[in-house]
């Protein structure tokens, strides 16, 4: 009977829609925009981490990394504080001493910087050059497609030679085959000794792409590095070692290194995995908080506009609620009516909301080149939201209209 009674409001929910369109669109409206702010962002959000989380997976959630400083934004390398100053930079020493502990499988340094590939005129936007050793893949994944990695005379002397990402390749050589051709880095010349396929799920913002690996000591000598947050040791233990047991020992053997005694602090920093993904999560949610906030005003705004236009539906109704009652409609029957009027007018605007803001979460992922699912769980949450607020606002005028004394609802014109 209450399921009956329901859908027959619905029906007439919706033959209110369609009779007054200009007037529920703009009532929706609000809800429109609060529910595709929340769903675009969740959108890119978990996108993003599902990159993140997949990047992991591909080095191993035992691979850490020693850096110079541990910092969630990055420090200015030109005013840095006294205590980050006297840390001494890392050293391609320290990344070959690590990699001969029994605990360590692999250990290299790797550097950062910005550049654009050209070619013959033909140039780039600002690409990631990634200096690095033959161990880039096994971090990273991905696979040499064409040509070499570097030898040892070029790791060791810093050889102007690059193993070009193949996308990037592509857009400053076309067809052409570009090993053994001479491209610039940056200004920087360099020959091109192999291309290289990146992961699919590697995780890339905007800006940074990968465009080359070349040799860490030719990034070192010829690009102006960043040493405090550019520059970093990626560690991978070996099968069956631990993450804890492979940062004791990297941690032993750095400060034994470094002569440090057993009273002074450690001048170097650890990150794992998981703190790199905390580190996320706390950027994003500060991120997505304000979102919801921003969303929230845009829901209250649609919550208002149906108060607002089920006050005016009452009165426009009133001779009707007068003819239900006097055949025998309880209050509790008038009240549900407009209830779900309500909630059928933000329900819509909801659904409209995650549409809009999935379409707009999938262009916005697809030009960051990341592959984002949909956030089914938030996906029924902001529906159910969106009809709470329906049922909330919708309360006032509800009531109002089951208290209508039948016999001056009838006498209403």
């Amino acid at each position: 009977m209450i399921a009956g009674n329901i859908g027959s409001n619905i029906a007439v929910a919706l033959d209110t829609l369609r009779a007054n369109k200009l007037r529920s669109g703009l009532t929706i409206l609000g809800v429109v925009l609060g529910v595709s702010t929340v769903m675009m962002m969740a959108a890119i959000v978990q996108g993003i981490k599902e990159q993140i989380v997949s990047t992991i997976e591909i080095a191993g959630p035992t691979t850490f990394y020693v850096v110079k400083v541990f910092s969630q934004t990055p420090v200015n390398p030109d005013q840095l504080p006294k205590w980050i100053r006297v840390r001494p930079d890392l050293s391609d020493d320290e990344a070959r001493r690590l990699e001969m502990l029994p605990e360590v499988a692999y250990s290299g340094i790797w550097g950062q910087a910005q550049g654009r590939l050209e070619y013959k005129g033909t140039r780039t936007q600002n690409l990631l050059i990634q200096g690095a050793d033959n161990g880039f893949p096994e971090i990273q994944g991905g696979e040499l497609v064409a040509g070499r990695w570097f030898t040892r005379g070029e790791l060791v002397s810093g050889a102007a030679v690059a193993v070009l990402e193949e996308d990037a390749a592509r857009k400053v050589f076309a067809t052409e085959n570009p090993i053994d051709k001479q491209v610039k880095l940056g200004g920087r010349p360099a020959q091109v000794v192999g291309l290289y396929q990146k992961a699919g799920n590697i995780f890339e913002p905007p800006g940074q792409a990968i465009g080359a690996i070349v040799p860490y000591l030719m990034l070192d000598h010829q690009f102006q590095l960043d040493k405090t947050n550019a520059v970093f040791i990626p560690v991978k233990p070996r099968k069956g070692i631990t993450t804890a047991q492979a940062q004791e020992a990297v941690t032993i053997a750095l400060r034994e290194m470094r002569r440090l005694r057993p009273a002074d602090r450690n001048n170097f920093d650890l990150i794992t995995q998981d703190q790199i993904l905390d580190t996320f999560n706390k950027i994003s949610g500060v991120f997505f908080l304000v979102m919801i906030v921003l969303s929230s005003v845009g829901l209250m705004v649609g919550g208002i506009g149906v108060m607002a236009i089920m006050m005016v539906s009452v009165t426009n109704r009133t001779r009707e609620i007068g003819v239900r009652k006097a055949v025998g409609a309880t209050q509790r029957e008038i009240l549900l009516q407009f209830l779900v009027e309500a909630a059928t007018l933000t329900g819509i605007g909801g659904m409209l909301g995650i549409l809009v803001g999935l379409t707009l979460g999938r262009l916005v992922t697809t030009f960051m080149n990341i592959d984002a699912g949909i956030p089914v769980a938030l996906t029924v949450v902001a529906v159910t939201v969106s009809v709470g607020i329906g049922i909330v606002f919708g309360m006032i005028p509800a009531r109002r209209a089951a208290r209508l004394d039948p016999i001056e609802a009838l006498r209403h014109e």
